[in-house]
């Protein structure tokens, strides 16, 4: 009675998998795209992007995320252009001190100090030379320059544009100018 049992069982199991596979008629696909998608080759040309190209161009004028129109050259006249008109949109009260401290140690420590000084761990260990302070006699940064020097940097200092976003390079502008008057006092 058992091996009759088994033996049921064993060929309701075949015939069951067996009525699944019907090579006559196909499964039903709900998104064929999704399982044969048409390959694109990397740099090939194609009638569906315009002009042949190999993909989508971005609208003329617009602008990728935490990023901002920056008028200003990266050049002498575009330095003294931003530290003549160059102002800081955020209010002192809209400024949160801690963060511009923190992004500062995190950047700008490390040659300048954490004091405005020039004396940060590179000028010490002599790997960066001539690293000035915020308060010599002969250096009057502002807002604007200091923001200019951010975006573009200038002599050795190199850019720092694509570390820090619009807001927080105006952080850390508002705290490289508390540290200048701190080292002033």
């Amino acid at each position: 009675m058992r091996n009759i049992f088994k033996i049921l069982i064993l060929t309701s199991v075949i015939g069951i998998l067996n009525s699944c596979n019907s090579k006559g008629t196909p499964n039903y696909e709900y998104m064929p795209n999704m399982y044969r998608s048409i390959p694109y080759d990397t740099y090939g040309e194609y009638d569906i992007f315009e002009k042949g190209n190999s993909a989508l161009i971005p609208p003329v004028g617009t602008i990728a995320r935490g990023h901002s129109l920056f008028e200003y050259e990266n050049n002498t006249a575009g330095y003294d252009l931003a530290k003549s008109n160059l102002k800081n949109p955020f209010s002192i009260l809209e400024v949160d001190m801690k963060k511009g401290k923190e992004l500062y140690n995190i950047y700008c420590a490390v040659c300048h100090g954490n004091k405005g000084d020039g004396q940060g761990i590179l000028m010490k260990r002599e790997k960066i030379l001539g690293i000035p302070s915020y308060s010599d006699v002969g250096r009057s940064i502002n807002e604007g320059s200091i923001y200019h020097t951010i975006y573009f940097g200038k002599n050795s200092m190199g850019s720092y544009a694509n570390q820090l976003n619009d807001e927080e390079r105006w952080l850390v502008t508002h705290y490289v100018l508390k540290l200048k008057s701190d080292l002033e006092n």
